[in-house]
């Protein structure tokens, strides 16, 4: 019998979408399963201009993602992804996994520029979620789109996992 490759699943969307929360649930609801957190390694090079640091945080994410796959891990990686970036995790991530599943959270622009919980966002984070929106980072042309806005974190995951090839 053939031993199952881990599994790769993507959550994508704009900032305050909901991609990190969702990550991090959908972690505990499998085992032996890592979350790739790209605002993490996005951090390393706060001093570079956020478009100056994509291309090396997709490198980051890869490089963190293929470590732990290549272990036995189940990998969860959260961060906005366009369709070319996309193409290239998933590339790059192929020969490790059988099985890559792409989410992107999509509520409404006014819901994800809505301030929420403890979070608080700046006017630039604002711009920028409006500039997703307008680039169509919420509907990205791969993957699941979500519109979360309606739906608890709880009904969120649970209906990832109901297009999740098998279920833990």
């Amino acid at each position: 019998m053939k031993k199952q490759k881990p599994k790769v699943i993507i959550v994508s969307g704009s900032i305050n979408s909901g991609k990190t929360k969702t990550s991090k649930y959908l972690v505990g609801r499998f085992e032996n399963t890592a979350h790739v957190h790209g605002d993490s390694l996005r951090h390393f090079v706060t001093w570079q201009a956020l478009e100056d640091s994509i291309s090396i945080t997709h490198q980051n994410i890869i490089s963190v993602a293929k470590n732990f796959l290549e272990d036995g891990y189940n990998v969860v990686i959260d961060y906005p992804f366009y369709k070319e970036h996309f193409e290239r995790l998933s590339t790059a991530l192929s020969s490790l996994s059988d099985s890559i599943h792409a989410f992107v959270m999509s509520p409404p622009l006014k819901a994800a520029q809505k301030q929420r919980g403890e979070r608080v966002l700046s006017q630039q984070e604002v711009d920028r979620i409006a500039y997703h929106y307008q680039t169509n980072l919420h509907n990205p042309e791969f993957g699941i789109c979500i519109d979360n806005s309606k739906l608890t974190l709880e009904e969120t995951v649970e209906l990832i996992l109901t297009y999740l090839d098998d279920t833990p």
